[in-house]
């Protein structure tokens, strides 16, 4: 792809079409991979009972909830893989691989035969194909952040490199959606015998589709930088680039712990703790990250006009000072439209971090580390921090210790604020790049 000079004017348009026709192949796969993997989340009241057979729900959810870890936390060996793989052999055959990992994953459940059938294989093949499937979204996130941050628009970078999480967000919408949609034409039972299986067929067919966009991407990395000695190279990355990862993996712990509570866990907060119907949570939710979906190109644009720093600072600031209030608040909130506001400012809050995170991670490395910096970094933060989130918050719970939570949720923002500060006020690497 044409590299070009400093500010958006000096693009011709036929440019300004290709790069924009990337963000939207490498942002489709993104909605998919995140659409897939969540849907697991969403269907597993339906499904627990065919591969975990028992007269307890509680353990059949339980157990399914242990595969789902299990693939959270093969995203930091996704994160190694892929990001290796991007940065030694493409961007584009990277992204081209996760996709298909995710299509064969999702495939796989759809047509998994139950305990009844097979027995115990049953289990262990959904573990195997949940592992698949995190060892694919490990390794998206940083392929893809690298990805858009390398053919955004200079001068618009926030802009569409917010597209990132625009797809993220939008991913996990459509799928509690579609499972929404499934509820109101099929019975709790035919939910239970097959039609928890058809949000899987329609991930893998949309996998094909973002796998025929991808396939016509261009490759962002050069052929003198895939042949560079140090290109995916773990040991090139912690001898030269030690601090930038540290720096990287300190913002990201507060940012995917911030990120969680106030979207996975929120939900489960707003009925345990604030004692709103299931129902009235499901709303507010739905109707929250529709608007925090919405808010990423905003805050995009934003951290283009006030600079990728200050928007980090102001993330670490205003989280360190808010959390408490907002959960506090929400701990003792009657009204659903308050709720909605507070959880709302919280996502906006979270928003000068979620809009630009790739982008900022992605001006940290040099080209034949960039993805392989990106994603591990990442993913180790996301599977200890993010992970993590909702198993801390109801433990301290169960212990009467809840409050302690919010104090953990405050700490950890200041600790992004502290690493921001490390943030060069202009960038070192991709700043020159394109």
């Amino acid at each position: 792809m044409t590299t070009t000079a400093a500010s958006t004017e000096h693009y011709t348009g036929e440019e300004r079409s290709k790069r924009i026709f990337a963000i939207v192949g490498a942002s489709s796969g993104n909605l998919v991979e995140w659409f897939d993997f969540y849907v697991y989340a969403f269907c597993a009241i339906y499904f627990a009972p065919a591969f975990f057979p028992s007269d307890n729900p509680t353990v059949q959810l339980v157990n399914t909830a242990g595969v789902f870890a299990a693939g959270f936390l093969m995203r930091p060996i996704g994160g190694w893989i892929f990001g290796r793989v991007a940065d030694k052999h493409g961007r584009k055959n990277s992204m081209m691989i996760s996709i298909l990992m995710m299509c064969f994953g999702s495939l796989l459940i759809a047509f998994l035969p139950t305990y009844k059938d097979i027995g115990v294989w049953a289990p262990l093949l959904l573990l195997f194909a949940r592992l698949i499937q995190g060892l694919s979204v490990g390794g998206e996130y940083g392929t893809t952040a690298t990805y858009m941050s390398e053919v955004a628009l200079k001068g618009q970078r926030g802009f569409f490199a917010s597209f990132q999480y625009v797809t993220l967000i939008g991913g996990q919408l459509l799928a509690v959606s579609l499972v929404v949609i499934l509820q109101q034409f099929l019975s709790e039972d035919e939910l239970r015998a097959y039609g928890w299986r058809i949000p899987f067929v329609v991930g893998a067919a949309a996998a094909l589709i973002s796998l025929f966009l991808r396939r016509s991407l261009k490759e962002t990395s050069s052929k003198e930088m895939r042949e560079n000695k140090d290109a995916g190279s773990i040991a090139a990355l912690f001898r030269d680039h030690k601090a930038a990862f540290i720096t990287v993996l300190g913002y990201t712990a507060g940012g995917s712990l911030i990120f969680y509570t106030f979207t996975t866990y929120m939900q489960k907060y707003l009925v345990n703790t604030a004692g709103m119907q299931a129902k009235t949570a499901s709303y507010i939710m739905t109707g929250a990250l529709f608007l925090y979906m919405c808010m990423q190109p905003l805050f995009g644009m934003l951290a283009d006009k006030i600079g990728r720093r200050n928007s980090m600072l102001w993330f670490g600031a205003l989280g360190t000072l808010c959390t408490v209030p907002i959960l506090l608040s929400l701990k003792s909130v009657s009204s659903p439209f308050l709720a909605f506001v507070l959880i709302t400012v919280a996502l906006a809050i979270v928003s000068f971090y979620t809009s630009i995170s790739g982008l900022v991670k992605a001006e940290m490395f040099p080209p034949e580390v960039r993805a392989l910096g990106v994603g591990l970094a990442y993913a180790v933060a996301n599977a200890i921090f993010g992970g993590s989130a909702e198993y801390v918050a109801l433990s301290l719970k169960a212990v009467g210790m809840e409050n302690s939570f919010y104090w953990y949720v405050t700490v950890m923002m200041a600790v992004a604020f502290l690493f921001s500060l490390r943030l060069p006020k202009q960038a070192k690497y991709l700043h020159h790049d394109l």
